[in-house]
């Protein structure tokens, strides 16, 4: 599956609110799932991912991953690992001008996430966005929204 040409590390780090994905195991039932990445000294990509189990009000869950860049060239493919010695394929395959949104894929095609920096995004940019993630080879009915409050309400 094709990255993007390049990804500024700097720029992608910090919050990321899962709009919609394709959902793992530990992803089921989650609202207000955020992502936030951070960039060591190293290299490596230490990522804290948390939501409500269940419900908006449901037990606050939190996973700590930690991506490593395979692809220095671009910056766009990486390995995630949750468990080790396990990496697992995470790729870049869209991102905004101005990373406001995003699209993560795998070559499996088995999960997706679509993010972005806001906890909700335009209509018509969420339509643009499955498209975009049907062209990539994906059964985007297996999509699910992510429930997200506004900020103000968490």
């Amino acid at each position: 599956m094709p990255t993007v040409p390049t990804v500024d590390l700097n720029r992608f780090m910090g919050d990321w609110y899962v709009i919609a994905n394709i959902p793992t195991f530990l992803e089921r039932d989650a609202y207000n799932a955020v992502e936030s990445y951070a960039l060591d000294d190293d290299g490596n990509i230490p990522t804290t991912f948390t939501f409500n189990k269940g419900a908006f009000d449901g037990p606050k869950k939190t996973y700590r991953p930690k991506g490593f860049v395979r692809d220095t060239q671009s910056n766009a493919e990486w390995g995630m690992q949750f468990i080790w010695p396990i990496k697992a394929d995470y790729r870049i395959v869209h991102l905004n001008e101005d990373y406001s949104q995003v699209i993560i894929g795998r070559n499996a095609r088995d999960y997706v996430w679509l993010m972005a920096r806001t906890p909700t995004i335009a209509d018509a940019d969420y339509e643009r966005l499955v498209q975009k993630i049907a062209q990539f080879g994906y059964d985007v009915t297996k999509l699910k929204k992510v429930p997200q409050q506004s900020l103000d309400e968490r």
